[in-house]
C-alpha cells in the first residue's frame, strides 16, 4: 500500500511538471527552454502534446523531471547563507546557463 502511494505522488509531480512545462513553452519558448534545460526539439515535442498524452505520460512510475544540480559544489554555493537572494538567483542563472540541455535520445 505504501509503495502505491509513492507511485501516485510521482504521478502527481509528473502531471504538475508537464503542465507547467507546456504552459512555459507556449508562453515563451526560449525562456522555457532555459528554465527547464530543454533542447528545442524536446520543447517542441512537449509543447505539442495533447492533454490525454500528458496524462498518459504523467502516469509513469518514474519521475520525469530531474534535479538539475547534480554537482555538490554548485548546490553548496547556491545555498550559502552569506549571499543575498538576488545574488543567489543571478549565480544560479549563470551556473545553469553552462549546463547542457536535455536532448531526445
Amino acid at each position: 500500500m505504501e509503495g502505491n502511494g509513492i507511485v501516485n505522488e510521482i504521478g502527481d509531480v509528473n502531471l504538475s511538471y508537464l503542465l507547467l512545462a507546456q504552459r512555459l513553452i507556449r508562453e515563451d519558448r526560449a525562456t522555457a527552454m532555459f528554465r527547464l534545460g530543454l533542447s528545442g526539439e524536446l520543447a517542441e515535442l512537449l509543447g505539442n502534446l495533447s492533454l490525454s498524452q500528458v496524462v498518459k505520460l504523467a502516469a509513469s512510475s518514474l519521475l520525469l523531471c530531474r534535479f538539475r544540480f547534480d554537482d555538490h559544489a554548485i548546490l553548496s554555493s547556491l545555498t550559502h547563507d552569506g549571499k543575498d537572494i538576488a545574488l543567489q538567483q543571478a549565480h544560479a542563472a549563470i551556473l545553469l546557463a553552462g549546463q547542457p540541455v536535455e536532448e531526445i535520445r
